[in-house]
């Protein structure tokens, strides 16, 4: 009789285990269910742009940004990248900034640069994100749209930093490169005695969004 209140003792113990444990699982199962992906939107007035353009055979970096640029057809998406796809951006050139102590660098570029082109007193152009994820941007320059692909870095879950390299023969751009050759050729003369100005610019845009 002694035997059978022990064995009777264990039975209920382990069940009462084993209901304590599953009611556990059960919980932990019900709040991962109840947990939803966030929505992401882009930031207003967070988007940093900034460009490298290069002079001498050397390729010695000139670094400059834009201090303004406009974002529409901003949307939403369950993903960053799909929160950016679509959006659209104005960047006015009045606005180019390239940190020059002399104070002669921005407005060379303004004229001889910038002013030789067709339509130019803004920069346009609209982000696209394919199918398998690569970013790109259309950017409408001279006159002229052309693509710019992108590569990407994840800074944090809404902070992206986008790089690409605008080759300006596909804007028909190079006059514009002579020009501003001609105009700063002593300033991009390197060591071998040759004036030269890159047809390479790479950009570099930061952007931060909101996940709800």
């Amino acid at each position: 009789m002694k035997n059978l209140k022990l064995i009777a003792l264990a039975m209920i113990l382990i069940t009462a285990v084993s209901c304590k444990d599953s009611k556990k699982e059960t919980e932990g199962t019900t709040t991962e269910i109840q947990t939803t992906d966030g929505t992401y939107s882009v930031v207003n007035d967070s988007t940093k742009v900034s460009f490298t353009a290069y002079k001498t055979t050397d390729k010695a970096a000139v670094g400059g940004t834009f201090k303004e640029i406009t974002l529409t057809n901003t949307g939403q998406g369950k993903t960053a990248l799909e929160a950016l796809n679509g959006t659209k951006f104005s960047i006015p050139v009045s606005s180019l900034f390239t940190n020059d102590a002399t104070g002669t660098r921005d407005p060379k570029i303004l004229k001889f640069f910038f002013g030789v082109m067709k339509n130019t007193e803004l920069i346009s152009g609209e982000f696209k994100v394919a199918a398998d994820n690569t970013c790109s941007i259309d950017v409408l320059l001279n006159g002229k749209t052309a693509n710019i692909p992108l590569q990407y870095t994840t800074n944090s879950d809404t902070s992206l930093s986008f790089d690409g390299v605008m080759n300006l023969e596909n804007w028909d751009a190079l006059a514009a490169v002579a020009s501003i050759n001609k105009a700063c050729e002593a300033l991009h003369t390197g060591k071998d005695g040759v004036s030269k100005t890159w047809s390479e610019v790479a950009v570099h845009a930061d952007v931060l969004l909101n996940k709800n």
